[in-house]
């Protein structure tokens, strides 16, 4: 026997099964999956063999403890990257945990035998993106281009079925188990079904040769030699659950010898595997091992209903209709099952599929609609149903410490998508807060910060939980960094800042480890922050870095943090950037200008905040603590601000976009007097100025939306000195300032705009003052006001205010148009 392939041996007398059993099946497929435990109950095997890596041995037993739910899948890493990593999902509905629960349940032996872990991945590399559901399986085409065989599909297309899906439904999950009794006949029936898929298997094999799956020889000759390792220590009554396609290859003949001698000198790292949850969401992606499956919710319905699946499907669609609103009653279920059935029949199929049960609900519980229906695929055919790992089941160390942290917090992972909302002055919301922003910090994106619903305030949080098997893989990389997830992110927000080359990186990490309550890691990042800040002579790097240096500052007081030293380092950030910013406004072109203008308006919003922030808090350094320049340092800081926009609003070569958004800063502030505004505007509007400049000192000055828009509608003699210029502009220059005035108008909101046409229409007032009292009528209004229809509206007002319709009749006359009015 070990010169040669593992022979077939019958059962006792030739009348027993074929030993061993080989159980092709198709990866997460229902229909295999209860053909497989049809065929152990039916002939008892004496140890189960299953396609997957052999150093999942260990962690077969987890499989039946409680706590295991499946979906779930066996990763695979490398010690060495972590990133290197590979999953073997499986279902509640795949034939191989069905496999493994029926032989821990009754005892039986379970050996994986594909090739192991350290060599798949050793082969595999590592590729971006996520990481492959099965090493070897992760791409459509081998490494030659060519398109790789699916075998399904070329058994549909033979049997005359377009749709390999429908094919497998109809021959595979649509047909009973056979007879589950013991015995001849018991067996026969059981194993009949493997029989014919193996022979069609070895047809497609002759045929294609390995269809594209180069690797497959290797992985086929490891399974063969561990098969023989399994029928020496169990002996002959040995069944394989492993995929269709490989089963010609196991029943075939070759030589132990030819075996090694594929397997000798295969790469191979070190490798660690671990159990963890998994969802149908990802089972249902078209990728990776096993293909995917388009609808895993279906399928796990067909395997776990016990009789009547139609009926029981569409009583589950009908239920959720329902929960979402719309109107779904018994007798929609019993039409939708008739049409199902009936649908059935005329396509010629032995039971409704998912085809028929879909239109069925889209033509009787949805109407048509296809609105509802995308609720349905989303939430039963696809489904967000996540697997659990027992806590006893082996797992990182930094695994461990989040799950115990998850536990704590009550903050379950979750496949569906949630909004969860943080009040940071709890505590417990405010560990919660701390946590995703550490996991963040370690690249493991469980959570998204999102718009806060409500209240604005700085101790509200919105996050965007999802939970996605993926992470797993990221977890175990940041493993490197730390035991916990706090020492991992203390760790890793240490080598980001050694490693930071710009400035705004390590202020970004400087409010991420404030977020992240990281205190140890701080002083890391502040000598990182002085060193940069202190080399950096870029006014454009240093703008951009003060907001979020703020925010830190900002944060760390919501949290009850010390910021003391970096409020220290924003000051004097601040002030470099006032020293720097007016001679870095000089000589710009338009796209400089551009640019410009946003970093006048972050360090604006910047200082304003950390002016507030010192104001509010202890007394600044040097004993002040006032917001406007008044005797302290942070007051004197804003004080110098506003000194700045006052220069560059005024002065000549400057780009007069800029100059006009520092017009409107300090407008907005309440810093230019009464008039001034209007006098700037006429300076920049006089005959003098070029048509351009001007043009790009009004979208300055009143671009942005619909503020610039409101000041316009409020402020007439800003609007008629404007009106004035625009209509005076030559024609030969109006092409030129077009586009300008277009862009800065077109960001208005279509009110705001249409006010400023009725303003407009109607001739706003002179420079020189509003339009007096007692002038014309505003726009829409007669001179005189026409009692009888107004009087036209008091019934309608009188019911909407809920007056008494005695009171109502009291005193009253009708008018010409049959109303009553007052009398």
């Amino acid at each position: 026997m070990s010169g040669a392939a593992p022979g077939r041996a019958a059962g006792p007398d030739g009348a027993g099964p074929p030993w061993p059993l080989l159980l092709g099946v198709r990866h997460h497929g229902p229909g295999s999956a209860r053909a497989v435990r049809a065929a152990l109950d039916a002939c008892e095997p004496g140890a189960v063999l299953i396609e997957g890596p052999p150093e999942a041995d260990a962690l077969v037993e987890f499989a039946g403890q409680q706590g295991m739910r499946p979906p779930v899948a066996l990763l695979a890493h490398a010690v060495s990257d972590p990133g290197q990593a590979a999953f073997w999902p499986l279902a509640g509905f795949s034939p191989e945990w069905v496999a493994i629960r029926w032989a821990l349940s009754r005892g039986v032996p379970v050996r994986f035998i594909d090739l192991p872990a350290a060599n798949s991945l050793a082969m595999a590399g590592r590729t971006e993106g996520d990481p492959a559901e099965g090493p070897l399986e992760e791409a459509a085409e081998d490494p030659a281009g060519r398109v790789r065989v699916d075998p399904m599909g070329v058994l549909a297309e033979t049997a005359g079925y377009d749709d390999p899906e429908r094919w497998w439904e109809d021959v595979v999950e649509h047909r009973g188990t056979g007879a589950e009794g013991r015995g001849a006949a018991g067996w026969a029936d059981a194993v009949g079904p493997f029989a014919a898929l193996g022979e069609a298997m070895a047809v497609l094999r002759a045929e294609y040769g390995h269809g594209g799956h180069e690797h497959d020889a290797v992985r086929e000759a490891h399974m063969r030699l561990r098969l023989r390792e399994a029928r020496r220590e169990f002996g002959d009554r040995v069944a394989v659950v492993c995929g269709a396609w490989h089963v010609p290859a196991l029943a075939g003949r070759a030589t132990v010898t030819a075996d090694r001698g594929l397997l000798k000198g295969l790469p191979k790292v070190k490798a660690e595997l671990s159990w963890v949850p998994w969802t149908h969401r990802r089972l249902a992606r078209h990728s990776g091992y096993g293909a995917g499956i388009a609808s895993p919710g279906w399928y796990s319905h067909l395997f776990h209903a016990a009789d009547r699946p139609l009926e029981r499907w569409l009583t589950k669609v009908a239920g959720l209709l329902r929960a979402e609103d719309f109107a779904v009653s018994s007798a929609h279920v019993i039409e939708a099952v008739r049409l199902a059935e009936t649908l059935a029949a005329v396509r010629g199929r032995p039971l409704a599929g998912l085809a028929e049960t879909t239109d069925a609900v889209r033509a009787v519980m949805c109407e048509g609609s296809d609105v509802p229906l995308a609720l349905v695929h989303d939430r039963l055919v696809v489904g967000d149903v996540l697997g659990e790992v027992p806590e006893a089941a082996p797992a990182a160390p930094l695994q461990l410490d989040l799950a115990r942290t998850q536990r704590s917090l009550r903050l379950k992972p979750e496949a569906l998508e949630r909004d969860l909302e943080l009040d940071l002055r709890k505590e417990t919301d405010a560990a919660r807060s701390r946590l995703l922003h550490r996991l963040r910090l370690l690249g493991v994106g469980w959570g998204t910060p999102a718009a806060s619903r409500g209240s604005t305030g700085t101790f509200r949080e919105t996050w965007r939980l999802r939970w996605e098997p993926e992470l797993s893989v990221r977890v175990a990389e940041a493993g490197v960094w730390g035991t916990t997830v706090l020492s991992a992110a203390t760790t890793r927000a240490e080598a980001k800042a050694v490693d930071a080359t710009a400035l705004g990186e390590v202020t970004d990490l400087a409010e991420r480890c404030l977020l992240a309550a990281l205190p140890d890691a701080l002083p890391v990042v502040m000598r990182a922050l002085a060193d940069r800040a202190a080399l950096d002579a870029d006014v454009g790097q240093l703008a951009q870095a003060l907001p979020a240096l703020v925010r830190s500052v900002r944060y760390g007081d919501v949290r009850g943090t010390d910021t003391a030293a970096l409020a220290e380092v924003a000051v004097g950030l601040a002030e470099r950037v006032l020293v720097g910013l007016p001679p870095a406004c000089f000589g710009l072109d338009a796209d400089g200008a551009a640019e410009m203008r946003g970093h006048l308006e972050a360090v604006h919003r910047a200082v304003g905040l950390l002016s507030e922030i010192r104001a509010d808090g202890a007394e600044s350094p040097d004993g002040g603590g006032g917001k406007d320049g008044g005797g302290g340092k942070d007051g004197g800081l804003r004080g110098r601000w506003l000194a700045v926009l006052r220069a560059l609003a005024e002065r000549d070569g400057v780009s007069g976009l800029i100059r006009g958004r520092a017009a409107r800063l300090l407008l907005d502030d309440g810093r230019l007097a009464e008039g001034e505004a209007a006098r700037l505007m006429a300076l920049v509007l006089s005959p003098g100025t070029a048509p351009a400049e001007a043009a790009s000192w009004i979208e300055g000055f009143v671009g942005g939306g619909a503020g610039g828009g409101m000041l316009l509608v409020h402020d007439e003699r800003l609007l008629g000195l404007l009106d004035s210029w625009l209509t005076g502009v030559p024609a030969e220059a109006f092409t030129d300032v077009l586009p300008l005035l277009r862009r800065t108008f077109a960001a208005y909101d279509a009110g705001v705009r249409r006010t400023l046409g009725e303003l407009v229409r109607r001739g706003p007032a002179a420079a020189e003052g509003p339009r007096p009292v007692g002038g014309p009528p505003a726009p829409g209004f007669g001179p005189g006001l026409d009692e009888d229809r107004a009087a036209a509206v008091l019934p309608t007002v009188r019911l909407l205010l809920g007056l008494d319709a005695q009171h109502d009749n009291e005193g009253n006359h009708e008018n010409q148009y049959g109303t009553e009015v007052p009398g």
